[in-house]
């Protein structure tokens, strides 16, 4: 069977993101015809006749279009990191040479988890949470990278392991704060935190994120080719004209800023960062500079679908990281099953 040209599966790809963005604005317990939704849209531009009540443009404009927008922006950077998990995620990977990475591998999630644990503890809005949580998201990443300097070390293998003790400690230091927390007010909303959830996202904060994601994004684009000459290895990249340090450098500071970003507004999300990558490269091959911009559509789709479930399937909202391990390890499971069969 002949493979779709990338243009092509891009423009399939925008047409799907358009498509899951409708449905998520008209799906819910309160469902919104999806014209009704085109007119209440298009009064914010242009002199429409209401045909609708006011509890139904609040709630798209209050409620359903912040969220949705927030998840093709999570989504998207937590693909590309992985524009919050899957493009992170295609950066990494490719810089790693690894399909295993994910964006939390200098641990910036585990950082930002610390960050938002504290804000909480110290009764902090969520401006405060999401402001601590970004910072210290980056203090990881950053004591991550120091580590190795202190041992003169420039080999990947122990940047991966800095990743391994600084998620750890971060770790260890959530559990402590759970440890102290109110049982009654504070620890539910860290817990809850931690597992993910697109409810308390506003208009705000995506006009604060949303400048450094698109920034992001658009870095690691233009560094995608350049991330194929480092898939060829140190030698050959040099051999080439490319400066390997720097180019990995700015890679690796653009896909913690774009998960830093997603985090801090959506708690920690897994599996965005780890599958969908890899969906793309299974689909147009290891060239990243397809691979990339085809992870981060898919990406947004994923978490735009995966939003819209937790709003529907039950009554309580589910977290977002319960989902997303519901469908991305068996999703994963099958292909790396499928991966084994072709090459047996």
């Amino acid at each position: 069977m002949r493979k779709l040209s990338c243009p092509v599966l891009i423009t399939l790809l925008v047409v799907l993101l358009v498509v899951v963005f409708f449905i998520a604005l008209c799906a819910g317990r309160y469902s919104i015809r999806v014209t009704e939704v085109v007119r209440i849209l298009a009064s914010s531009v242009f002199d429409v006749t209401q045909t609708w009540d006011d509890k139904a443009y609040g709630v798209i404009f209050t409620l359903r279009l912040p969220r949705t927008i927030g998840a093709v922006l999570v989504g998207a950077a937590l693909s590309l990191a992985g524009a919050a998990l899957s493009l992170a995620g295609a950066a990494y990977q490719g810089v790693f040479k690894n399909p295993l990475v994910s964006p939390d591998l200098l641990g910036v999630s585990s950082g930002a988890c610390v960050g938002a644990a504290i804000a909480i503890l110290l009764g902090m809005n969520s401006l405060g949470v999401q402001t601590l949580a970004f910072a210290v998201g980056i203090g990881a990443v950053t004591l991550t990278m120091l580590i190795p300097r202190l041992f003169r070390s420039s080999s990947m293998m122990m940047l991966v392991l800095s990743g391994v003790i600084v998620r750890g400690m971060m770790d260890s230091v959530v559990g402590v704060i759970k440890y102290i927390a109110d049982p009654e007010t504070q620890l539910a909303d860290i817990t809850y935190w931690t597992l993910g959830s697109l409810v308390k996202v506003l208009s705000s904060d995506l006009f604060a994120i949303a400048p450094v994601i698109a920034a992001g994004c658009l870095m690691v684009l233009l560094l995608s080719w350049r991330i194929n000459i480092l898939s060829l290895g140190e030698q050959e990249a040099r051999a080439l004209g490319v400066h390997v340090g720097f180019v990995r450098g700015v890679v690796i500071i653009c896909s913690t800023l774009l998960t830093a970003s997603a985090v801090c507004v959506c708690g920690t999300i897994g599996w965005v960062g780890l599958v969908i990558p890899h969906l793309s490269r299974i689909t147009v091959g290891q060239d990243n500079t397809k691979s990339i911009p085809v992870s981060l559509l898919m990406g947004a789709i994923f978490m735009v679908a995966i939003d819209t479930l937790a709003r529907v399937l039950t009554s309580l909202e589910l977290p977002l990281s319960i989902l997303t391990g519901i469908i991305g390890a068996p999703f994963y499971f099958m292909v790396l099953a499928g991966q084994r069969m072709s090459l047996s």
